[in-house]
């Protein structure tokens, strides 16, 4: 007989919210398998319990490398346990690949449920919460990151990230660029901790207060796009959302055309508005 692969949900912060049955399938699994040893270790102490089983090491630099020892161990009939240092494995963390090849082998996978930052952030945002994504980390080189957000641009659910605190300004400001100044957004720092901050506003404000510098763990909700309608979108909404379009390749007339229909409104009234902002923008670089 097989065994069976846990993804083991752990506190991603406050250690009281660790789930009952996390202490005892520590204690009980064959192989505890660990994105940092040490952290494990901590954790153990805290909740009191000591693994019997072989500890081991998974984390981004070895996970191709280990994956198959422990797909063995479960073939074998192991209970293996995968704990990461906050949170459910695989979501933004070590887990995914072994996830895979345990399925392939049509070995079990169950899981024990735990605090997760994307809900516990969802929550406390402020922000509709009945439809959303989940976007994870945005590339960290600046084009890479405006190319992705550009592809949600126009997305209306509640949009969901994390971020590392020293690029949170830059984030927040390429978001602002993309999204608008004023699309609301809540930044969710250090959850269920001692520290932990809700700050709420708009994403020009956010980018604003970002740039002073903020650190512990960061998770970023932000407001899905505006529903589409002439009643909803103002002249400057419709130039920026033509200003994404030509930035990501689009020609300037399909552009147009694209957020007209998108806005259920006249060419014409997109184009009046692009027209507009241009010429104000020729103004004010020839003011003296």
């Amino acid at each position: 007989m097989t065994g069976t692969l846990v993804l083991a949900g752990t506190p991603i912060g406050d250690v009281a919210d660790a789930p009952p049955r996390l202490a005892q399938e520590l204690e009980s699994a064959d192989v505890v398998a660990a994105e940092d040893t040490r952290r494990l270790r901590r954790l153990t102490q805290a909740l009191g319990v000591q693994p019997t089983g072989r500890v081991v090491s998974y984390f981004e630099g070895n996970e191709a490398a280990r994956t198959p020892e422990l797909v063995e161990a479960l073939a074998g009939g192991a209970r293996v346990l995968l704990v990461t240092d906050a949170g459910m494995p695989s979501v933004s963390d070590p887990g995914y690949r072994l996830v895979a090849a345990a399925v392939e082998k049509d070995i079990k996978v169950t899981a024990v449920p735990g605090p997760s930052a994307v809900l516990t952030a969802l929550a406390l945002s402020g922000l509709p919460v009945d439809r959303f994504c989940f976007e994870g980390f945005l590339p960290r080189k600046a084009g890479e990151r405006l190319s992705r957000l550009r592809e949600v641009a126009d997305e209306r659910r509640t949009l969901v990230y994390f971020e590392a605190p020293h690029r949170l300004d830059d984030t927040l400001a390429a978001m602002a660029e993309v999204f608008g100044d004023a699309r609301r957004a809540a930044v969710c720092r250090e959850l269920t901790k001692t520290y932990e901050e809700i700050k709420r506003g708009g994403l020009g404000e956010l980018a604003a207060w970002a740039a002073e510098g903020v650190r512990g763990e960061i998770t970023v909700v932000v407001e899905g796009a505006p529903e589409k309608g002439a009643g909803e979108l103002d002249a400057e909404e419709l130039v920026r959302r033509v200003r994404v379009r030509e930035e990501a390749g689009e020609r300037r007339k399909e552009a147009i055309a694209a957020v007209a229909a998108e806005a259920g409104i006249p060419k014409r009234e997109v184009f009046d508005a692009v027209v507009v902002a241009k010429n104000a923008e020729k103004a004010e670089r020839s003011a003296p």
